[in-house]
């Protein structure tokens, strides 16, 4: 009989113990926020000569499930995403995308005025751009000749 240096598998009594650790880590490291995390949605964020850009990744939350809030030099995105079907008898084959509440706070590099702050959603992209205070704007100066 030719040996292919296969070892046999092994039963292990302990690998649905180690799988249930793992789903627990995993819900102790989104903390109280939900399944979402402190990190959702996921954003990028850019100065420009006058405003300050944030752009958020939110697919399947619809526009009026949104709330924006800015406070000093803060920015909170917080909001509701909903089932996509109102079927709950559903017989899930895979559920990765989490549901329900969620709230992220994002410090801002400069403070912004309230009252220049835009936002637009295409394609579950939001995108906030929020003017810089017009006494914080930088201003060029130009030099007089004597």
């Amino acid at each position: 009989m030719l040996s292919y240096g296969l070892v046999p598998a092994r039963w292990d009594p302990f690998a649905d113990l180690r799988q249930l650790q793992s789903q627990m880590n995993r819900m102790f490291e989104t903390g109280s926020r939900g399944s979402q995390g402190d990190n959702w949605p996921p954003v990028n964020m850019w100065l420009g000569d006058d405003s300050v850009v944030v752009t958020a990744e939110m697919p399947g939350v619809a526009k009026d499930d949104i709330d924006l809030t800015v406070r000093e030099n803060a920015l909170i995105i917080a909001g509701n995403r909903k089932p996509t079907t109102d079927d709950e008898d559903a017989a899930w084959h895979r559920r990765e995308r989490p549901l329900g509440e969620f709230s992220r706070s994002i410090r801002l590099p400069l403070r912004v005025d309230p009252d220049k702050v835009e936002a637009r959603a295409k394609n579950g992209i939001l995108e906030i751009e929020m003017g810089r205070p017009d006494v914080e704007r930088p201003r060029k100066i130009k030099v007089k000749a004597s």
